[in-house]
């Protein structure tokens, strides 16, 4: 074999195998998707460190792939990165104190105005947002300020939302400060078949 032909072939292989290991590193990038709904967990203390825009994008992304009642997706997303402001959410918000350590969060939101069942539909924005948080091995977590008026309340004054459209929860995000397990919540006796 000459040295051209042996050269060109070398080349060939390493960038074959090249593109082979690139595609095996995308891939653990996600899970599979029951491994990753199973192993969703609710993560409350974050690294201080931000998260990248490509992964934020992929996160609202996400939420809007939810499905919604006669396709009228009533939601609306508004993403929090403003130190001071995650800061006064927490020291306001009951149950999201967290906001204090993550670097952003998410406050999925509905108008009022598209749906009276907007609060079902962000849900299911909700949901495919923690799940898209397991797969990028960020951390995140619901804390709910639909129905309660004075959560909601705080809410508006920070984001500065209009009167028709209403908070459904706040998602601080950010990579885990620790390792968390998901817990097993897997009860049979709640299944029922065909009659209770």
């Amino acid at each position: 074999m000459n040295t051209k032909l042996f050269y060109f072939l070398a080349i060939i292989f390493l960038v074959m195998v090249a593109c082979d290991s690139e595609k095996k590193e995308e891939k653990t990038l996600t899970r599979d998707a029951i491994e990753n709904i199973l192993g969703r967990k609710s993560v409350r203390k974050y690294l201080p460190k931000p998260i990248e825009k490509e992964k934020v994008e992929t996160l609202l992304k996400a939420g809007m792939a939810a499905p919604s009642g006669k396709d009228v997706r009533p939601w609306e997303l508004i993403v929090i990165d403003q130190r001071e402001v995650l800061d006064s959410m927490a020291a306001a918000l009951p149950y999201a104190k967290m906001l204090k350590e993550a670097p952003m969060a998410i406050v999925v939101c509905g108008d009022t105005t598209k749906s009276a069942y907007w609060y079902v539909d962000c849900s299911a924005v909700a949901q495919n947002i923690l799940l898209a948080a397991e797969a990028l091995e960020l951390g995140a977590v619901w804390t709910a300020t639909y129905p309660y008026p004075d959560r909601m309340e705080v809410v508006k004054r920070y984001t500065e939302i209009p009167e028709e459209i209403q908070s459904l929860c706040v998602i601080p995000v950010g990579y885990p400060a620790m390792p968390h397990s998901p817990k097993d919540k897997w009860n049979p006796a709640k299944v029922h078949y065909n009659k209770w």
